[in-house]
């Protein structure tokens, strides 16, 4: 039988009284109390079925608009920049971050539209943030560019993280940090930056599955106001409980595609109608969709997520104010809240 046990980083403060740490069965990590393992019967069941939205899909050429993003690149301006998929470029208080960065096409993750800059371009980039190592995610091309034309990065993520970017980008600096665990962005910081739980899981290779840590991560300004990640995650208890810890939050940056077929994808996605409800229960202020677009990574026509998300705002019954950036569009964030 397995051993259990409890871990965490011990050298972060953990922020939620009596959080034991994340429970870990053997070498696999849970999402809290229960091991979740994808199982291949399902996915020989999804590659063997039929998608009844197949014709719909094919004829389905929809993807982001594009526009060009340099100049925020350049510039020393706060704001928000939308890669395509998970990735953002955020400026807060003149710190450059960049959020789960793939930047480039690769093995059956064929980008669907054009980066609003040159990879090149990303320089002066501060903070490397990255929610989980699945290779939509974590992609290593991405990874090894960046740390070569930022010197000054410094990287962020769930435990494990270290182990699995040492092979990438040997001298990057990694800090990593289980659920509910402030990370130490030392004395200076103009923010606070917290790792926080998502539902999902982890593989990257054949014998790895779980053996890296998932969640979240939300940044909180001396002043209150918070910007919240979410990461892959599917609905879950967490949306609550992080709600107790910091809400009301500001401004949720929200997974919302790669949801059908259900039996598949329900573990680890949202559907735009959970990723509305997820943005009620963290009373989020405004909400930012993502995940969805980018790539082809589910059976849902591509359009779908983004067209269901905005009935769903405009019927009301997402409390939020709903922002659709094009790709490389600047959203100034600090002029919401």
């Amino acid at each position: 039988m397995a051993s259990v046990r409890f871990v965490r980083n011990p050298d972060l403060r953990t922020i939620k009284p009596a959080y034991p740490g994340n429970k870990l069965v053997g070498n696999a990590y849970c999402n809290g109390p229960e091991l979740y393992e994808p199982q291949l019967s399902t996915l020989l069941k999804w590659q063997l079925s039929k998608n009844p939205q197949k014709e719909e899909k094919k004829a389905d050429t929809w993807a982001p608009d594009v526009v060009d993003g340099t100049e925020f690149l350049r510039s020393q301006e706060d704001g928000l920049l939308w890669l395509g998929h998970s990735s953002f470029v955020l400026r807060v208080a003149g710190v450059t971050m960049i959020t789960d960065p793939l930047l480039f096409s690769s093995v059956g993750l064929r980008r669907r539209h054009a980066l609003p800059c040159r990879p090149e371009d990303l320089v002066g980039i501060d903070l490397l943030l990255l929610s989980h190592g699945h290779r939509d995610h974590l992609d290593e091309q991405s990874i090894k560019l960046l740390a070569r034309q930022n010197p000054q990065l410094r990287a962020f993520g769930p435990l494990g993280l270290p182990k699995l970017l040492r092979g990438m980008a040997p001298k990057l600096p990694v800090q990593e940090a289980g659920w509910w665990q402030q990370f130490d962005l030392g004395p200076e910081a103009p923010f606070e930056l917290f790792a926080l739980p998502a539902s999902h899981w982890y593989r990257r290779g054949l014998l790895d599955v779980n053996e890296v840590l998932w969640g979240s991560l939300l940044l909180r300004l001396p002043d209150g106001r918070t910007i919240y990640f979410a990461g892959d995650t599917n609905m879950n208890g967490h949306f609550e409980e992080i709600e107790r810890q910091f809400g009301p939050l500001d401004v949720v940056l929200m997974p919302i595609g790669a949801y059908k077929p259900a039996y598949m994808m329900s573990g680890s996605h949202t559907n735009p109608h959970e990723s509305a409800k997820a943005a009620n229960l963290l009373r989020a202020g405004h909400l930012v969709p993502m995940h969805h677009g980018t790539f082809d990574l589910s059976d849902e026509p591509a359009s779908e997520p983004q067209r269901l998300l905005s009935e769903i705002a405009a019927s009301g019954m997402l409390r939020a104010e709903l922002h659709i950036p094009a790709v490389g569009e600047v959203l100034r964030w600090q002029d919401w809240v």
